[in-house]
């Protein structure tokens, strides 16, 4: 029975894998965080990792979910500073992505969303006088995305997406630019499954 099972599931993962009109698709991205912001000037990305489904196929464009999950490191090495920080971005949002007639290996992309930063600071032992060792911290905001793919086949592909999110700060942080505005460049590769 299990062996049936196990050639049942294999033999759907085969179909959908060479499949040509595949809804699913996973990518990985290096991060880039840029502009005049806390996290352009002191955050260097490692990672970002996304899946997408396009739930409705349209003639013009696709509509469809995704969800994003990076991981950047904080950039300066200040022997200064007590914390080790580190920024683990989760994006989850609804994209269009357009079909053009004409370019149809070129696919521009829109998306709009909610972004969660969470902020895991660890001491690094420099200053024994700080009691808290570990401080966990998450800011959140409305994400704006544009990206552009080009198929390299009609599975794997190439993309540049652009990501801008306005997050909320606490009453004791500046309402500025510098404190609200993120900017994102993401340059990855992807594949449909």
């Amino acid at each position: 029975m299990k062996q049936k099972l196990l050639l049942a599931l294999l033999l759907i993962f085969s179909i959908k894998l060479f499949s040509q009109d595949s809804k699913l698709s996973v990518e990985a991205n290096f991060p880039i965080p840029i502009g005049d912001n806390f996290l352009g000037e002191n955050y260097g990305g490692i990672v970002d990792i996304g899946v997408k489904y396009s739930f409705l196929e349209l003639k013009i464009f696709d509509i469809g979910a995704s969800i994003n999950g990076g991981f950047l490191k904080n950039s300066k090495a200040d022997s200064n500073n007590s914390f080790d920080v580190n920024v683990y971005p989760i994006q989850p949002r609804i994209f269009a992505e357009f079909n053009i007639e004409k370019l149809s290996k070129l696919h521009p992309q829109i998306g709009l969303g909610y972004s969660f930063l969470m902020f895991k600071a660890q001491s690094n032992g420099i200053n024994p006088d700080f009691l808290e060792t570990n401080i966990d911290r998450t800011e959140s905001g409305v994400n704006l995305n544009l990206g552009l793919s080009y198929d390299i086949t009609d599975k794997l592909f190439i993309q540049a997406q652009y990501d801008f999110i306005k997050i909320g700060v606490d009453n004791d942080v500046p309402d500025i630019k510098y404190n609200t505005n993120i900017n994102i460049l993401k340059f990855g590769l992807g594949l449909r499954i």
